[in-house]
This record gives C-alpha cells, structure tokens and sequence, in this order.
C-alpha cells in the first residue's frame, strides 16, 4: 500500500512561537491519532515562513515549551484515543 497524502490529516497542532517547534496531533486514514514532533517552521527576515525543517535536537526553550503544553497535548490525545 502506498502513501497516499490526501489521508494524512493533522487533528490539532501547536507550535512554539520563539523557535517555531510543531507539534501535532495527526491520523492517517483510519488508524490511531499520534502525536508528531516536529518541524520547525522558521521564519525568514522579512516575517514570512521558511520552508518547513527537521525538529532536530530539543533545545531547552524547546523542553520547558513542550513541558508547558503536554497536559493539553495529552488530554486532546485521550480524547481521541483510549489508553491501553
């Protein structure tokens, strides 16, 4: 089976304003939702953004961002999948 992008949706996404880390709750077809880290989405000079990048190793902006938003990330999770 191959890839198919029109089955791929992202359900609810967050990023971090200071270094442009996504993260994303997302469901391909029918399968379980899964949270995403990554990409970064930079911004060029002029404000505009850049083409999405790997996510890469966390910095520690980036730690105590995603330390502050797990709770909702879990909870929108839960919600959209029971825990085993």
């Amino acid at each position: 089976m191959a890839f198919d992008p029109d089955k791929d949706k992202i359900i609810k996404k967050w990023q971090c304003e200071e270094t442009g880390l996504m993260v994303s709750i997302n469901q391909y077809d029918r399968g379980e939702p899964k949270v995403q880290i990554g990409p970064r989405m930079l911004k060029k000079k002029d404000g505009s953004d850049r083409a999405p990048a790997k996510a890469g190793r966390l910095t520690m902006e980036d730690v105590l961002w995603l330390y502050e938003n797990i709770d909702e990330i879990k909870d929108e999770l839960s919600r959209l999948v029971e825990p085993e």
